[in-house]
């Protein structure tokens, strides 16, 4: 008797999508490499560690893992509606910003729809478009900066359902002041929607973020646990907005997404002020030092918002990827931009002092083999 094997009836979209993910672990290039880095310095993660509060938290809810998360996250929410004095009915728990995005973008785009991101932004937003049969278009940065008056003009060109910007941005770590941002909100064309992607902005100077308005239709911000407040293993972030927008996402989100491990360590980070403090003051002298580090070998530090720094290596994207190839050999994990020009550079996260002097080490033998 010969069986008969059916081809799964995939549907029609997957056949058009590259079998591949935004980012390579630093996993998977350590067992391609068959060494560990000495320096995990290109993920963004916050190696200053999490609060104490947090892990003692997380280390009780262990005991109770056999339990679902909270569907509600109800204690979660009630911290933070109270932090940035809105209702909790403004605010979504989600599986860190990807989670959400991916979300967000089911909720709103079908095939040929279309969004509008910067060229060479977050690409994990251009993962889940993609995914859902959107279609991308681009507007190029500006001086380094994502453009929001491009953004706004290519929306109304194409009538984007959706508009992405990062401020602070990834990957070039710069940012643009809450007037700016506040003009872009107010200029958002009928019937789109702007996603503010703020998951950087613990670290950006006061007055980067305009204000929430938690009646404002027009925009939706993202913000997370996974850099300020070093969780990003826990997967865990949340978005704020108008009621009516956050209350859709029940319809479709994994309501037992959250587990209980994540949302007690969020939630006793959240509370711990003085943590969170000393650890932004932990990456901005990071930050100084990856910057002296870099102009002593030739290279230009953009300035930072965020908790990297991109290293302009002053030529073409050919060159600084050789350097970033030379710098993992050495043991050195960083990421690069994706996209011309801002792929001239590398992009270096902040992290403790002895994986911040490895990199200072491998760095000169890097770019000499680099520079040929």
């Amino acid at each position: 008797m010969t069986l008969r094997h059916a081809t799964p009836r995939y549907a029609p979209i997957i056949d058009a999508l590259p079998a591949a993910v935004p980012f390579i672990g630093p996993e998977t290039q350590e067992r391609a490499a068959g060494a560990p880095f000495a320096a995990r310095l290109g993920a963004n993660e916050n190696g200053f560690g999490p609060s104490p509060r947090a892990i003692s938290a997380m280390s009780e809810a262990a005991t109770d893992i056999w339990k679902y998360g909270d569907s509600e996250s109800y204690h979660l929410r009630a911290a933070l509606a109270a932090q940035h004095e809105v209702g909790a009915e403004n605010i979504l728990i989600g599986e860190g910003i990807d989670g959400l995005l991916g979300y967000l973008v089911r909720l709103f785009i079908a095939q040929g729809d279309a969004v509008v991101t910067s060229a060479g932004a977050y690409p994990t937003f251009n993962y889940h478009v993609k995914g859902f049969g959107g279609v991308i278009h681009t507007v190029p940065y500006a001086n380094d900066h994502e453009d929001p008056t491009a953004l706004i003009a290519k929306a109304v060109e194409t009538g984007a359902k959706l508009i992405y910007i990062a401020n602070p941005d990834n990957p070039m770590g710069t940012h643009h002041g809450a007037q700016k941002l506040q003009r872009m909100i107010e200029a958002v064309p009928s019937g789109s929607l702007l996603i503010l992607d703020e998951a950087y902005v613990e670290f950006a100077p006061e007055g980067t973020s305009p204000a929430i308005d938690p009646n404002d239709p027009r925009v939706i911000r993202m913000r997370t646990f996974s850099k300020a407040y070093a969780l990003a293993g826990a997967r865990i972030g949340y978005a704020l907005g108008h009621a009516d927008l956050i209350g859709s996402f029940d319809k479709i989100r994994n309501h037992f997404g959250i587990n209980r491990i994540a949302q007690a360590g969020a939630l006793a980070a959240q509370a711990d002020h003085a943590w969170l403090a000393r650890g932004i003051a932990q990456v901005a002298r990071a930050r100084e030092e990856i910057s002296r580090i870099a102009r002593m070998h030739g290279l230009m530090p953009l300035p930072s918002a965020t908790n990297f720094v991109a290293l302009d290596c002053g030529a073409d994207g050919a060159f600084a990827k050789r350097v970033l190839t030379e710098l993992s050999a050495r043991g050195i994990f960083v990421r690069m931009p994706f996209v011309a020009p801002q792929d001239r550079c590398i992009r270096v996260s902040c992290g403790p002092d002895a994986e911040i002097k490895a990199f200072a080490q491998a760095l000169p033998e890097a770019l000499r083999v680099a520079r040929g």
